[in-house]
């Protein structure tokens, strides 16, 4: 018999039971509500099917590990110096009869840029030579360039008087001029002294320059060390040019890399994951250790990856540890 029929039989025999006692009249008024809600959420609670979510595969592409060199470069900027500046002081006090030096005059070793005449010899020297002529009082004693280069400061003039030991003329030493590259620390290791580097100039122009030395201090700011760089070619560059230098990271010739799109990383940079294939339908999070990166490419130091591992390309972004996958470029 069902269910429902079942209920409305013992129903009507609990009424009649009920109402035909007139003792039960009372109880039935309070009764006959509450068995009329039992009946109605007993008729109500039937069972509901349960349905299974269905399992959700990712579509993706995958890749396969590189073992091709990575070469992978650096520009930094460098500035063009001239290291050693010579001054031409007086070696009297007197007066300047000629003046050779001219600002930005290029001027080669030994020649002549002053001539200066102390006072006495100015005042006293004609009349001693006519007095003794093989005395030659009162001759100027000359002063000369003491290297090959440009004058940058001239701070006198024709007859002016000057006390010993004044500045002047500056002239900057063309066999000094360098460029002048504040290498990062950490990059110190692809930078070796007589290392060949390129050096790149504003108007496109690129020359060849040669490591002479490192500086022996670091900026405690930047943490940087100045490297001496020499041009290997004559060239007329101003000095306080901005250039830059490229350095060469260039990995070793097995080294293993992934592309880019393979690596992900969290917000700060620090942690690096690659998603791996397991099995024919399932991708996992594996952490790694990366080295250099060049345009496209990325060096994985570890783990060790094999030929055969495939890694997620793309659909790998903000996924799980562990997700269905569906590969698409089989």
């Amino acid at each position: 018999m069902p269910l429902h029929k079942t209920v409305s039989i013992n129903f009507r025999s609990l009424m009649k039971s009920i109402t035909g006692n007139p003792m039960n009249k009372n109880i039935s008024t309070l009764v006959l509500p509450l068995l009329a809600i039992a009946i109605i959420l007993g008729s109500c609670n039937k069972a509901v099917p349960t349905e299974v979510p269905a399992v959700v595969s990712v579509p993706v592409t995958v890749t396969n590990i590189d073992t091709t060199a990575i070469e992978s470069f650096v520009d930094l900027n460098a500035t063009t110096s001239y290291l050693i500046k010579n001054t031409i002081k007086a070696n009297t006090t007197g007066y300047l009869e000629v003046v050779n030096a001219v600002s930005n005059d290029f001027v080669k070793k030994n020649q002549l840029l002053f001539s200066l005449k102390t006072r006495e010899a100015k005042v006293l020297g004609n009349t001693i030579n006519k007095l003794d002529p093989n005395l030659r009082f009162g001759g100027a004693i000359n002063l000369r360039a003491t290297c090959d280069g440009y004058v940058t400061a001239v701070n006198v003039q024709k007859g002016d008087y000057v006390q010993e030991g004044d500045a002047l003329a500056v002239i900057n030493d063309a066999a000094s001029f360098s460029i002048v590259l504040s290498l990062p620390y950490e990059l110190k290791r692809y930078v070796k002294v007589n290392d060949v580097l390129n050096v790149y100039l504003p108007d496109g122009t690129t020359i060849k320059t040669k490591v002479q030395k490192y500086m022996p201090t670091v900026d405690p700011a930047s943490q940087t060390q100045n490297v001496i760089l020499k041009a290997l070619q004559n060239s007329n560059i101003p000095e306080n040019l901005i250039v830059k230098v490229r350095i060469d990271k260039t990995a070793a010739t097995r080294t293993i890399s992934l592309p880019k799109g393979a690596v992900l990383s969290d917000e700060t940079q620090t942690d690096f994951w690659i998603m791996k294939v397991v099995g024919k339908d399932l991708a996992v999070k594996v952490p790694i250790k990366k080295g250099i990166e060049s345009l496209n490419k990325v060096e994985i130091l570890s783990p060790k990856l094999k030929p055969s591992d495939q890694i997620l390309l793309t659909g790998n972004y903000g996924v799980g540890d562990t997700i269905k996958i569906k590969i698409t470029n089989k």
